[in-house]
């Protein structure tokens, strides 16, 4: 049996060093795909833009500067609060986001629960994986 475990967060797009703009984000996490997590940033009143992220970046993200090249994770602060900085970068533009610290770190919290780091290949499905892949060409 699968489990999702989802959490809404209140992101802010950095525009400069004293401008930043309010952005609803989902985040949710399925154990069918043990190792992703997976962010709906709500850009319009109707458009959203979809990125997945490794689980482990996230985690890794929240104690010390991680990633390269699309994605970079930090630990930060702003406004006297934790913030976790996830800078994307694709062919369409690049953007810097900062994320609560607690409720990101609280959304792991409950993905570690559903699948303990480590366990993950326990939870993936590979003979599945592939037929799903080789069906798709």
């Amino acid at each position: 049996m699968n489990t999702t475990v989802s959490c809404e967060l209140h992101l802010r797009l950095v525009v400069s060093s004293e401008s930043s703009l309010p952005v609803p984000a989902g985040l949710r996490y399925d154990t069918a795909d043990p190792y992703a997590v997976h962010a709906t940033f709500h850009t319009g009143a109707e458009e959203t833009v979809e990125w997945v992220f490794a689980r482990d970046l996230l985690a890794e993200g929240l104690h010390r500067p991680t990633g390269t090249g699309d994605v970079r994770v930090w630990p930060s602060r702003s406004h006297g609060q934790g913030v976790v900085c996830i800078a994307l970068s694709s062919p369409e533009g690049e953007a810097l986001l900062e994320a609560p610290a607690r409720a990101l770190e609280s959304f792991l919290r409950r993905t570690d629960a559903a699948v303990p780091p480590g366990t993950e290949h326990r939870h993936f499905d590979l003979d599945q994986e592939l037929s799903h892949i080789l069906a798709e060409s």
